[in-house]
């Protein structure tokens, strides 16, 4: 489904959230599924069976049911499920059609376009279809994400990664300040060792090469695009020693700044 524009995607009226009453239950037909049904647990607990096979459902729960799936559901009336649905066809060949089932751990972004699509139809936006088409697209793109993930066990949270990445960038952003470890590892949330340990994981490189990377990418930058020379580029990068500075940027470009400007 990556590879269909959002064109492809042919919009049913079949669509809502609701809150299920507690006798409520999905009773398998005898014809199978005529398109996709997006299928998301918002809260709630219970079962549903698809093409015979029995999937326990709580909050995050997300089902792709296929054309030609036999599906069937129930809940416990004491948490009663509260779910979308969003039918849907697409009118070319696809691939890369997301996994049928996962539970979604990260849900904020793909609840709020959820939402999103629902409202659409729902207070008859202008241009509803075409942006509708749009927002399904992108849910589409977070399933195959999510199902192209490495196991919990082996990668960092998505928290954690995102903590990871924006120290980096304020490292970026600030090229000429002297970072100490302990302080981008408090601005992370970590211990300094678990910090280093995981920016190193997830960056490629220590803290302590990134910073001088860093520092010495923009060092480049100044002296080819800012009319500086090699003093005023030391300097407003914090070195205090320019044969320091000359050294290890040779030592990372393989040219001196002066050949460099």
């Amino acid at each position: 489904m990556l590879d269909a524009s959002p064109d492809a995607y042919e919009l049913k009226l079949y669509l809502a959230k609701i809150v299920c009453e507690p006798g409520w239950k999905w009773q398998q037909r005898e014809k199978p599924l005529a398109n996709y049904d997006l299928f998301y647990v918002w809260s709630g607990e219970g079962e549903v069976v698809l093409n015979g096979q029995a999937y326990p459902v709580e909050k995050g729960s997300c089902f792709l049911f296929r054309p030609g799936d036999h599906t069937s559901a129930t809940h416990n009336p004491q948490k009663p499920l509260v779910l979308t649905y969003i039918h849907f066809d697409v009118n070319v060949p696809v691939k890369f059609v997301p996994k049928p089932y996962r539970i979604l751990q990260d849900t904020f972004e793909f609840e709020h376009l959820l939402a999103r699509y629902v409202r659409l139809f729902l207070v008859k936006t202008f241009a509803a279809e075409e942006e509708a088409r749009l927002v399904l697209k992108q849910l589409i793109i977070h399933l195959l994400r999510n199902d192209l993930e490495e196991p919990v066990e082996r990668k960092a949270s998505n928290q954690l990664t995102e903590s990871i990445h924006e120290v980096a960038n304020y490292i970026r952003q600030h090229p000429g300040e002297s970072h100490r470890v302990d302080d981008l590892a408090a601005r992370a949330g970590l211990s300094p060792r678990y910090f280093s340990v995981k920016f190193k994981e997830l960056i490629g490189s220590s803290v302590q090469t990134y910073m001088i990377r860093t520092r010495i990418e923009r060092a480049q930058h100044l002296l080819l695009h800012a009319g500086m020379n090699v003093t005023e580029v030391a300097d407003a990068l914090g070195y205090r020693d320019i044969f320091f500075f000359s050294r290890q940027f040779k030592q990372y470009t393989g040219k001196s700044p002066s050949e460099i400007r």
